[in-house]
């Protein structure tokens, strides 16, 4: 039941069709109608550098998984 809940207060707190033209207006009138495309293309940048990052670290944690331990002999 408390899952049930905590599943109605997330969807409760996202906005609505409404509340998005609203928000959508402040953007447009806080950045104006000429710097939006910039700040699309950095957020675009942003997501995209991150994406590389988390990959990256991906296979580099996926390769060092398939190595095989080097054993030493004991003398």
């Amino acid at each position: 039941m408390a899952l049930h809940n905590e599943l109605l207060f997330v969807f409760l707190a996202l906005p609505g069709g409404t509340e998005w033209i609203f928000i959508l207006l402040a953007v447009l009138l806080i950045f104006g109608g000429k710097k939006i495309p910039e700040l699309m293309r950095g957020i675009g940048k942003g997501v995209r550098d991150f994406n590389d990052a988390k990959n990256s670290a991906k296979t580099e944690i996926e390769a060092g998984m398939k190595e095989t331990p080097k054993v030493e002999p004991v003398q």
